[in-house]
């Protein structure tokens, strides 16, 4: 985007009740707020979030207002209710890929919230990372689920922010690049964030032991630049993640694993692969060529009421 005169180019790196972080092309980071007029603006979500590009002015009593803002690439977006009705809830804009990160255990893995990173992914043409973190606490049965995962194609990155297991190896994911990390609270991300550049000193927290899960150390979203290059959008752990604009009758296209088979069903596209006769995702089901775990995801993902 180039900067209009006298306005100065930059990127939205947190937003908290109506001021904004933003780190100016030139390296300096200010706040800024919302000129009134891009309030009105009909984009998805809040007018702002972070990862935004935007276009900032500095008046004369040295505060800046964000005058414009970029058509966004991409965004990471969940449904979120509000009075009685679901709107869109975007948590960070203009990211290159998703890397979702679960504990191999303690917590453990809800494995159908991961398969819901994955699909989102999909539908907005995102790359896709699995770290599988706490590897230090992890028996060799707590690999296993994940590594459906490796088979389909996804990277899988295994790690230990406590042993420094797979550091190296999520660095190379994340330099040079926009990533949203993304997973439920207490598996670790701001911990493996850490061991990855120390001087970032983000908080962390103990799970609770009496439910299991963690408590939240990222409030909102904010966007952090890396020592290496690129930078992460942490975002607040999420216990849910409801879907924005994802057709249930595409779904399967957001399945990788079924691609080959979906244009052999006998009913074609309207196949739900539920019970259809003909139906060759079900025999490749069966035949081991696609995972049933996935499968079984995809049948609960259908659910309205999952």
């Amino acid at each position: 985007m180039s900067a209009a005169s006298g306005q100065i180019n930059g990127l939205v790196r947190s937003a908290v009740g109506g001021k904004y972080e933003v780190e100016l092309h030139r390296g300096e980071v200010v706040e800024a707020v919302l000129r009134g007029r891009l309030k009105q603006q009909q984009r998805t979500g809040d007018a702002v979030v972070v990862g935004d590009r935007v276009q900032v002015r500095q008046h004369e009593d040295g505060n800046y207002t964000i005058e414009a803002v970029a058509e966004r690439q991409s965004e990471l977006a969940r449904a979120a209710p509000r009075a009685g009705r679901y709107r869109a809830k975007v948590l960070a804009a203009n990211v290159d890929q998703i890397v979702a990160v679960f504990a191999l255990v303690h917590p453990t893995p809800r494995l159908r919230m991961l398969d819901r990173f994955l699909v989102l992914a999909e539908a907005n043409d995102l790359n896709a990372v699995v770290v599988a973190n706490k590897a230090d606490l992890a028996d060799e049965e707590h690999f296993e689920p994940f590594r459906v995962y490796e088979r389909i194609g996804y990277p899988v990155v295994v790690t230990s922010a406590s042993t420094g297991q797979g550091i190296e190896d999520l660095r190379q994911h994340l330099c040079g690049r926009v990533s949203a990390l993304a997973g439920p609270s207490g598996v670790g991300k701001s911990s493996l964030l850490n061991a990855m550049d120390p001087d970032l000193q983000l908080r962390t927290a103990a799970v609770s032991e009496a439910v299991g899960k963690g408590r939240h150390t990222t409030v909102s979203a904010r966007l952090i630049p890396l020592s290496c290059g690129g930078y992460v959008a942490d975002t607040p752990g999420l216990r849910e993640l409801g879907f924005w604009r994802i057709d249930p009758t595409e779904l399967d296209l957001h399945f990788p694993e079924f691609q080959d088979y979906l244009d052999s069903c006998r009913f074609g596209r309207s196949c739900s692969h539920d019970h259809e006769p003909g139906c060759a995702v079900r025999k490749a089901v069966e035949a081991g060529e696609i995972p049933v775990e996935r499968f079984e995801s995809y049948q609960a993902l259908l659910s309205p009421d999952d």
